[in-house]
């Protein structure tokens, strides 16, 4: 009994040590109720743990085919261009350098994260600048954003303008 007494009394002045010690910890390390942040500098350490590959000044990403308002029918050959920058295989960490990945029928990801991979974000991370798709009948938007090695967008994004397509 005396010793259960003992444990519990070490545990709680151990306790109270920790809690009090927080509590006497220089005012830089606490933060400040009078001091305002603003939205960007509380995003500031999720955003500092990736960092972003540059992109090149006048680089961008496009279709050559199809053409935005093409009605067509399944297999869908889709083809991807680059200006002022080279594909290469996902991993491969070249400068000036990224892959594809084609959105379908959705909105653009978070570009200071690595792009999801499922059936509205298809990697490309083999270097491809062609594939042929099926999509069901009816219409669909297709957009092209690049990805660095890691699957990252770089900053600024490489996104081309989306196109919309209808499959009979």
């Amino acid at each position: 009994m005396t010793f259960r007494i003992l444990l519990l009394s070490a545990t709680f002045l151990t306790l109270a040590a920790c809690g009090q010690k927080a509590a006497e910890e220089p005012a830089a390390l606490q933060p400040d109720a009078n001091t305002e942040t603003s939205a960007a500098e509380e995003d500031t350490p999720a955003a500092a743990a990736i960092s972003l590959t540059e992109s090149v000044d006048g680089a961008n990403v496009f279709f050559i085919t199809p053409a935005d308002g093409a009605v067509i029918t399944n297999p869908i050959n889709i083809e991807f261009g680059i200006a002022a920058m080279n594909v290469v295989k996902a991993g491969d960490d070249q400068p000036n350098s990224g892959h594809h990945h084609l959105l379908i029928d959705t909105g653009l990801p978070d570009l200071t994260s690595p792009i999801p991979a499922d059936e509205h974000h298809v990697h490309f991370g083999d270097g491809s600048t062609s594939t042929e798709i099926s999509l069901p009948p009816g219409e669909h938007t297709l957009q092209m954003l690049l990805g660095d090695h890691r699957h990252i967008p770089h900053s600024p994004a490489l996104v081309s303008e989306p196109i919309t397509i209808t499959v009979e």
